[in-house]
């Protein structure tokens, strides 16, 4: 009888040392699978800065700069809704937008609902904004077109959350 009482009591040992051990390495692999899975999805969702704007002739990008010290533009995205917001220190003027988003293909719509006072002059005449997307895991540019389909400037963000 205590040779069976220990011949299962090793048995329970081996089976629960197995059992969590298996259970440890799938716990290890799948934070990794997640991870991956995550950083190879590209989202617009989340927090983006200005940090550059991109002037176009031709297609071809013909100056490039940064923005000035003190300026910012911040813009948020869930799935579906789009809100920006500037700080220009030598403007007074409030600058910021409400509205929502789609991207179809390497278009971004963005059909604005409301903004500031000068925004909302902007929005009488215009809601809507079509732009060339190009979007990276942690950067996107959003590339405004003219009439005949001609690239003219863009505005270039990097991810902040």
């Amino acid at each position: 009888m205590k040779k069976l009482l220990h011949f299962l009591a090793i048995f329970i040992l081996i089976v629960s040392c197995n059992n969590s051990k298996s259970s440890n390495v799938s716990e290890a692999i799948e934070p990794e699978k997640k991870d991956k899975m995550m950083t190879q999805k590209k989202s617009l969702e989340g927090a983006w800065e200005l940090v550059s704007f991109y002037n176009y002739q031709d297609n071809e990008i013909v100056d490039s700069f940064q923005t000035s010290e003190g300026y910012r533009q911040v813009k948020m995205y869930t799935k579906s809704k789009v809100m920006w917001c500037k700080n220009v220190p030598s403007d007074s003027s409030e600058w910021f937008g409400y509205g929502h988003y789609e991207i179809k293909g390497d278009t971004l719509t963005e059909v604005l609902d409301y903004g500031s006072r000068v925004m909302t002059k902007i929005i009488d005449l215009k809601t809507e904004f079509n732009n060339e997307l190009q979007l990276g895991e942690d950067s996107f540019t959003q590339i405004e077109i003219d009439d005949e389909g001609n690239r003219i400037y863009s505005e270039n963000y990097k991810r902040i959350e």
